[in-house]
């Protein structure tokens, strides 16, 4: 936790949910399992929620690291209107502290001038149905740390028929978490590894309350659902870490739930760490395979067959992909495989032309007076 001048972010303050005054003049977040404790003017470990004039506000509300356009296979979310397009944004901090980021310029940014975009909820809802995204994603930073701006941005979303998408860590406290997957059609959540020990020396957080997350959102919700592990090289990489986590989703969450192996490559505090070798993707999709989920992925690296969907049925390719770009589609439009009928699980409709591997930036402009009430 740090110390912040409060009359330099006094324009940006916006009144934070989940919290409560403690006896000693402190205020504590109820926000994540951090549970930090603030004195005024004091910010939490996230960096963007503060104690100012005695209760907490949130310092990034309306201001984005930037927004871009992108395919939704680069979330990763195979399985959620494939080859569909969506406008992505985040803002800065992060409540996880982990030394391998691949986003540390964002999420461990403590240069709150680097939010250059300003964006209300409904802009960024018009701004997405203009482009013709089905979707809005919170991602780059983790959007647990901006849950009013992500709320609120996500019911100007919904109100156009735009659908809401949150990449996380799933590091968030019960109340908080049902107010935010209320609002949200998919997310992919991080499963960093599979052991307590990788998550309190490597990310400052632990492992339990990520395990709640994943069963809230597969049994208590109808939050489309997907995982991803980011492989680092003699981290969490072992045969046996890799069939206890298979092993575990297949369990408690079944085996539709699709899981990303995505390649570490060496950054932020790890950069003596090689990187991840694509044998060792395979290495981990084989064994997930081998413990029963259907949908296993590799990501990070150019693999087609680890990037492409098969029928658990049929076992027949019914999503051919190279990097972003889909060159077979064999699904109907309520998503069962055209060769024997069976249901693909996710969220699918209509296949035209897919958006492909674009990235495009976006500006983003005040909604008109219309759109706003006014």
């Amino acid at each position: 936790m740090e110390g912040v001048d409060s009359t330099r972010l006094s324009q940006t303050a916006y009144p934070a949910r989940y919290w409560h005054a403690l006896g000693d003049g402190r205020i504590q977040c109820d926000l994540c399992p951090r549970d930090c404790r603030l004195h005024e003017g004091q910010r939490g470990a996230c960096f963007v929620r503060m104690m100012q004039d005695g209760r907490m506000v949130l310092t990034t509300h309306g201001r984005s690291s930037g927004f871009c356009i992108d395919p939704i296979e680069k979330k990763p979310l195979n399985h959620f209107y494939p080859g569909s397009s969506v406008l992505s944004f985040g803002t800065a901090g992060c409540n996880l502290a982990c030394k391998f980021c691949q986003n540390w310029d964002i999420s461990k940014s403590r240069d709150m001038d680097r939010l250059m975009d300003t964006a209300t909820p409904e802009a960024i809802a018009c701004a997405a149905q203009s482009n013709a995204c089905r979707s809005v994603a919170f991602t780059y930073n983790d959007p647990v740390i901006f849950a009013e701006y992500a709320i609120d941005t996500a019911r100007a979303c919904h109100a156009r028929a735009i659908q809401t998408v949150a990449v996380t860590a799933g590091f968030i406290h019960p109340q908080a978490r049902r107010d935010f997957y209320a609002v949200i059609d998919a997310a992919n959540v991080d499963l960093k590894a599979f052991s307590e020990e990788f998550y309190v020396k490597l990310t400052g957080a632990r492992l339990a309350p990520v395990l709640d997350t994943l069963i809230y959102l597969r049994h208590e919700t109808n939050v489309w659902l997907e995982i991803t592990t980011l492989l680092i090289p003699g981290r969490n990489d072992s045969d046996e870490e890799l069939s206890a986590l298979a092993r575990w989703i297949e369990c408690e969450l079944g085996p539709d739930v699709p899981l990303h192996f995505t390649a570490f490559h060496p950054d932020y505090k790890l950069v003596d760490v090689p990187a991840t070798l694509a044998a060792t993707l395979s290495r981990a999709r084989s064994i997930a395979l081998d413990a029963g989920l259907h949908y296993v992925y590799t990501g990070n690296v150019h693999d087609s067959a680890g990037g492409s969907t098969y029928c658990p049925g049929c076992h027949r390719a019914v999503i051919v992909r190279d990097w972003y770009d889909i060159l077979e589609y064999g699904l109907d439009e309520s998503g069962h495989c055209r060769h024997c009928g069976q249901r693909i699980a996710g969220r699918f409709g209509r296949f035209a032309k897919p958006f492909g591997p674009r990235r495009i930036p976006v500006r983003i402009e005040p909604p008109p007076e219309s759109a706003t009430g006014r």
